[in-house]
């Protein structure tokens, strides 16, 4: 399956949910915003939403640091 991440293309075995494909990117759900097909999705859609062959994902993570 063959969706685009931050404008990069990625290559998956199998359908994914977003809540499996953000464990994978070894990120944190508290610390992203995550926009599928210019629709921006809430923590809560994480686990149900699942990723398609061609999907477009932005994911931002949140970083702290002073």
């Amino acid at each position: 399956m063959k969706i685009i991440i931050n404008g990069r293309p990625r290559e998956f075995t199998q359908q994914l949910s977003l809540e499996q494909l953000i464990d994978m990117l070894k990120l944190s759900p508290a610390h992203v915003v995550v926009e599928l097909n210019s629709e921006i999705l809430s923590a809560d859609q994480f686990s149900s939403c699942l990723i398609n062959e061609n999907d477009r994902l932005e994911i931002i993570q949140f970083v702290g640091g002073g």
